[in-house]
């Protein structure tokens, strides 16, 4: 009788990045461009930040600042928000996508955070995380900008540039998030966030990437390079195909 033969392991996919040398410059580059990177979400304290962050969730930045202007004047802190109760928040969070979960998400996590954290936001990830509509990604902005540690929240930005550029691709955010925690400089990893964000957001936009103004052209592995819009105006109109 034949002996069956062990499945094969599964081995992990080999994943290229840039290297040492070109990860650092793609940094410094970006470090020029934004000397003091920072969320674009207005926030007042730690609190007012994890409720922005939560809200920001399939929303806009702009869209979530004008809702939170009034929310944070009348509430910002636990205490207050929680005074405001589930339809009032909601009244104020309208003109935000799935406004009424995340009503009940802030007020929910605003009685956690009195309850068992004596109203004060926790400065760990895994305690972040057990608060309603608190994934790994809101609890890394929060932990980054309020609290100062060196984590990276992939969002669609930070996976698109992740990915295009070489810097740390990945199939999944999970998979880049991993990925750029290994390939970030020490002296970048604080900044890092926001600087792949707003480069994604302002720059290495999804539909075209404006590669003609990218401070990082030189080392991305993106092919073709988007040209100048202005240049090839000036080019004139393409001659008809031949049939």
């Amino acid at each position: 009788m034949k002996e069956s033969k062990p499945a094969p392991r599964k081995t992990k996919r080999a994943v290229r990045t840039l290297g040492p040398e070109k990860t650092a410059q793609i940094y410094a580059a970006l470090a020029r461009d934004r000397p003091d990177p920072h969320t674009e979400l207005k926030y007042i304290n730690p609190y007012t930040l994890l409720v922005a962050v939560a809200l920001s969730a399939q929303a806009t930045d702009v869209g979530v600042n004008k809702a939170t202007a009034k929310l944070f004047a009348v509430a910002d802190t636990p205490e207050k928000m929680l005074a405001l109760g589930e339809d009032g928040v909601a009244d104020y969070i309208k003109t935000i996508g799935l406004w009424r979960n995340k009503a009940k998400n802030v007020i929910a996590l605003s009685r956690i955070l009195i309850g068992e954290f004596g109203g004060i936001v926790p400065s760990t990830r895994e305690e972040l995380m057990r608060l309603p509509g608190v994934g790994r990604k809101t609890a890394n902005v929060v932990l980054n900008e309020a609290f100062g540690q060196p984590t990276i929240a992939v969002d669609t930005h930070i996976f698109r540039v992740s990915n295009r550029t070489g810097l740390a691709p990945g199939r999944t955010p999970d998979e880049v998030e991993s990925a750029l925690e290994r390939v970030t400089p020490p002296e970048w990893k604080h900044g890092a966030h926001h600087w792949l964000i707003l480069h994604g957001r302002y720059v290495c936009k999804a539909r075209t990437p404006e590669c003609w103004r990218c401070v990082i052209a030189d080392w991305c592995k993106y092919q073709p390079k988007t040209p100048d819009p202005a240049t090839v105006s000036k080019l004139g109109p393409k001659p008809p195909r031949r049939t």
